[in-house]
């Protein structure tokens, strides 16, 4: 296949463009900065000569977006906001104007669209959209909104010939340097690894092998379209997630932090609590009816592979 993965020189388009190369599939990366043959360049907002790797291609799965890991300022919001909605949109006008269609689309969206929720876990079926939770910080309501408009520039979109999958995933844990596992297990290995804000908050993840078989098994699934969670099915709370992380890191301390600290602590490195105090508890609902079956539905044999990988380099 040929496959065109705006936003590609990310973390998760590194590992996706690792693992659909070494099947034999030709990647192209969409990037403001291409640095070999296979990155094409583009701006993410404007029609412009990467069209012509759209047309003809069979797949196009777009991962293009300001990261979530910065300060949730105003300015950063608009920021993550308007670089999705509009890469989504844009992909949807190549598309639609491609004289060969690709008969795939698939475009990142977030577990985050789910409401903070303790009870039962979120599926596609059932699960609750978040935005009007009472309780949490107003501005977490925009995360959300964020996911909404991401969705819909996606649904809008006038391309009738190709399948849309929207991709509800979760954290990706991958050994890669710099990634969420990478931040955590920094933060496990010097003791600081513990329960955040007493910790019964949910962690849905999902390992980055099932995450790029999750995606071949959707690119060869013809009737599944619209959101599908990529989710491992173990989601559990942030106390025994550390917990378990530092097991496979042979810590045995893991001091905890009140709200106010996690506060400190996200300053410091210039992220946002949110992404450490809402509740993400998600299933994936349509991959399990679909047959999808997990290489790693639960935490504790994840964060051990992903521990093994890590050490090796």
């Amino acid at each position: 296949m040929k496959v065109v993965i705006p936003g590609g020189t990310g973390q998760v388009g590194a590992i996706l463009d690792r693992a659909l190369t070494t099947q034999g599939h030709d990647v192209v990366l969409l990037t403001r900065s291409p640095k070999s043959a296979r990155q094409v360049y583009w701006d993410g907002s404007m029609l412009g000569p990467w069209e012509n790797q759209i047309n003809g291609s069979d797949v196009v799965i777009n991962l293009a977006g300001r990261s979530v890991s910065c300060r949730y300022t105003a300015e950063n919001l608009e920021a993550m906001m308007s670089s999705r909605v509009e890469s989504a949109r844009v992909v949807g006008e190549a598309i639609a104007g491609a004289a060969r269609p690709p008969r795939l689309w698939m475009q990142m969206s977030t577990a985050t669209i789910y409401a903070h929720r303790f009870d039962a876990a979120n599926d596609e079926y059932g699960g609750l959209i978040g935005g009007d939770e009472r309780g949490v910080p107003g501005y977490w309501a925009y995360s959300v909104n964020i996911a909404r408009n991401w969705e819909a520039a996606q649904e809008q979109a006038a391309t009738p010939d190709t399948r849309k999958i929207a991709l509800r995933s979760a954290m990706v844990m991958s050994p890669d340097r710099g990634g969420v596992f990478d931040v955590l297990s920094w933060l496990a290995r010097l003791g600081l690894g513990g329960p955040v804000a007493g910790g019964g908050q949910y962690v849905s993840w999902i390992h980055d092998r099932d995450f790029t078989r999750a995606i071949q098994f959707l690119i060869e699934r013809d009737t599944l379209t619209g959101p599908v969670n990529l989710a491992a099915p173990g989601p559990l709370p942030q106390r025994e997630f550390a917990r378990e992380l530092r097991s496979a890191w042979g810590m045995p301390v893991g001091l905890p932090a009140t709200r106010w600290m996690a506060e400190i602590g996200a300053f410091a490195i210039q992220s946002d609590t949110e992404l450490l105090l809402k509740s993400r508890r998600v299933a994936p609902g349509r991959l399990a009816d679909a047959g999808f079956a997990f290489d790693f539905p639960e935490w504790r044999t994840a964060a051990a592979d992903l521990v093994v990988r890590h050490r090796r380099g």
